[in-house]
């Protein structure tokens, strides 16, 4: 009405940024925009002068030389394994997996390792602009205390595989350990539960067909480890009479909830079944090139419309959580491996980190783009460096030239967790000095091995 005062929406925190990515909808930069968001969620993404007219914020973070992204989402972690990074490099898979981590986590494996290392892992993927991982390793209960006391968006995988460990003695403990856990943490709006068989060369048919039905019943997704290596092919071939996904599609697992993990062995004709019943894939290429795995056609999935998500995996085999690392990584390897310099773009690799995370993990509708009604997980890069000037292109220079070192702010529901480059809720030193003492522990373990 003409003459009335327009009053200012009031609202918690309104972001400021010389460039905002928000990833959906696909390939857009938004030029001098903020976001403005109320009670954890973004409520409008508009030019920073409508901003200011329109709300009155509480909080209001100005950054000129800001790219405000949405926060990176680790679709595939064993974060408890912080603490062994770099613990038994160059080696192949199988000799890595059964001489040396098995052993040593075998002698580690307890509640204050898991907590202590995912505490590590939070720091990191902080700094990193990372504000939610899928998680997969074990005492997932303790898992998801730790992070949500820390404020972290996480899945945690309920683990399954046919042998003992400290978590379980046996199948029905796994089962009925993973069905508390999960009941205990039903609703939680931070922390969500799936089931995570570890591989088809760990756990049988019963077992397979076990999850299946569970992960029905529970609608939770299923994470594993799938064709990861050309020998986990040709065992399943020897054992099976078939390849690793034909027998999970024999066994009905093979759909929308499945996240297959690397996926370097595959057909065309598999990667079009993954496309048809909606798999969503985790390319960890740092990881694969590391222990010498293979290379995920990531282009090939991604182009037969398969949504793909981006992971390190843990930091025993990548050695880092960097998810900026990564994702220049993955682009850089589909080019490659496509032999097409068109491939995997910026803006594609950028969408796998983010969006496509947030979907393989069933979050999408939560986070991985910054939409209204979306919670505010948001990374914020200084852009102001030598190392990322001149700024032709926002996106090209995010995936092919920063570093996690310019994530400067980041948010998870709306709540600061780096302010200026400082872990708000963390105290860093002690995070530190709590995994040199591991480190003493673990040298100990291994020269009573030796």
């Amino acid at each position: 009405m003409v003459g009335q005062e327009v009053v200012p929406e009031a609202c918690d925190l309104l972001v400021e940024a010389g460039h905002v990515v928000p990833v959906e909808p696909h390939g857009v930069v938004l030029e001098d925009h903020a976001v403005a968001v109320r009670d954890g969620v973004i409520v409008a993404l508009l030019p920073r002068a409508e901003a200011r007219a329109r709300f009155a914020p509480a909080e209001v973070v100005s950054r000129p030389d800001g790219v405000l992204v949405p926060g990176f989402v680790n679709a595939h972690t064993h974060n408890p394994m912080t603490l062994m990074r770099g613990i038994a490099d160059d080696l192949p898979l199988k000799v890595w997996l059964q001489q040396h981590i098995w052993p040593i986590e075998a002698a580690v494996m307890a509640p204050d390792f898991v907590a202590d290392g995912i505490t590590l892992a939070i720091a990191e993927m902080v700094r990193g602009g990372t504000t939610s991982c899928n998680e997969n390793y074990f005492f997932p209960d303790v898992q998801a205390a730790v992070y949500k006391r820390h404020g972290f968006r996480a899945r945690i995988g309920l683990p399954v595989i046919d042998f003992p460990t400290a978590w379980a003695a046996g199948d029905d403990e796994y089962f009925d350990k993973a069905g508390a856990v999960h009941d205990q943490w039903r609703g939680d709006p931070l922390i969500a539960m799936a089931f995570a068989p570890h591989a088809p060369y760990t756990v049988n048919d019963a077992n397979f067909e076990r999850v299946r039905m569970l992960a029905d019943q529970l609608d939770v997704p299923v994470h594993l480890h799938l064709h990861e290596t050309a020998q986990e092919i040709e065992q399943s071939i020897k054992e099976h009479g078939q390849r690793p996904l034909a027998r999970l599609d024999r066994l009905g697992l093979v759909n929308d909830r499945l996240i297959a993990v690397h996926m370097t062995q595959v057909t065309e004709a598999e990667i079009h079944l993954c496309a048809e019943r909606g798999v969503s894939v985790v390319h960890c290429p740092e990881s694969n090139l590391k222990l010498a795995s293979g290379f995920c056609p990531a282009c090939a999935l991604e182009r037969a419309g398969v949504n793909l998500a981006i992971g390190t995996d843990g930091c025993a085999s990548n050695n880092d959580l960097d998810m900026v690392g990564e994702t220049r990584t993955a682009a850089q390897l589909a080019k490659a491996v496509a032999q097409d310099a068109a491939a995997f773009d910026a803006f594609t690799a950028l969408r796998a980190a983010t969006l496509g995370g947030a979907k393989a993990m069933g979050f999408d509708h939560l986070a991985g783009s910054l939409e209204p009604g979306k919670q505010a997980d948001m990374a914020c890069f200084d852009f102001s460096d030598l190392e990322t000037q001149p700024l032709h292109h926002v996106v090209s220079q995010l995936v092919y030239a920063a570093g996690r070192h310019q994530v400067g702010d980041v948010w998870i529901g709306g709540v600061a967790k780096l302010r200026g480059r400082e872990l708000v809720d963390i105290d860093t030193a002690a995070v530190v000095a709590n995994a040199r003492q591991w480190r003493t522990r673990m040298a100990g373990i291994r020269t009573g091995a030796n």
